[in-house]
């Protein structure tokens, strides 16, 4: 079954890290929704050689709308995280029980939602103090897959992994988010 994923996403994302999973969903038939603030501005990855247009506005998505979240890393999250409007879609998501598709500085986002506490989340070096102070617990894999809820990677050298962990849950069928 083919899933609606939407990527919270904007300036200095880990181009890697976006265009490498996102080519791989639309390969599998999922459909790619970039969010942030203003439908149609075209953003830029941290190394400059990905540029995506935005598709929805976080003013108009609605988590009912979406199968699963992906949040790609690098600084987008950060600047995510200072914005209550995403933190308030990231809390809503993650009470709909759908899959978090997060890779390597992504779960900032999360951090800062105040969704993954007692979660189990890949050691991100950037990211492991503040994660342990939240709760969570740290495993050095490269990816890690919580309960089909919450997968997450270390770094970028973990992107083919992390590909195929999600390709897996976004692959399945459950009856929470179907």
């Amino acid at each position: 079954m083919h899933k609606k994923i939407a990527v919270l996403v904007t300036y200095d994302f880990e181009d890697v890290e976006y265009l490498e999973p996102v080519q791989a969903f639309r390969a599998a038939r999922h459909s790619i929704i970039n969010i942030e603030e203003q439908v149609g501005k075209i953003i830029y990855g941290i190394q400059r050689r990905t540029q995506i247009t935005i598709d929805q506005s976080i003013d108009d998505a609605s988590v009912h709308e979406y199968d699963a979240l992906f949040i790609p890393g690098g600084f987008s999250p950060d600047k995510l995280a200072l914005d209550d409007r995403f933190l308030y879609f990231v809390r809503n998501f993650a009470d709909s029980q759908k899959p978090i598709l997060s890779s390597s500085h992504g779960p900032h986002l999360l951090l800062e939602a105040g969704v993954i506490e007692g979660r189990q989340f890949a050691n991100i070096q950037s990211l492991n103090q503040s994660l342990r102070h939240a709760g969570v617990l740290i495993s050095d894999q490269a990816v890690v897959n919580d309960n089909n809820r919450y997968i997450s990677s270390r770094s970028r050298s973990d992107t083919s992994e992390f590909i195929e962990v999600c390709l897996e849950v976004l692959g399945q069928s459950s009856p929470t988010w179907q």
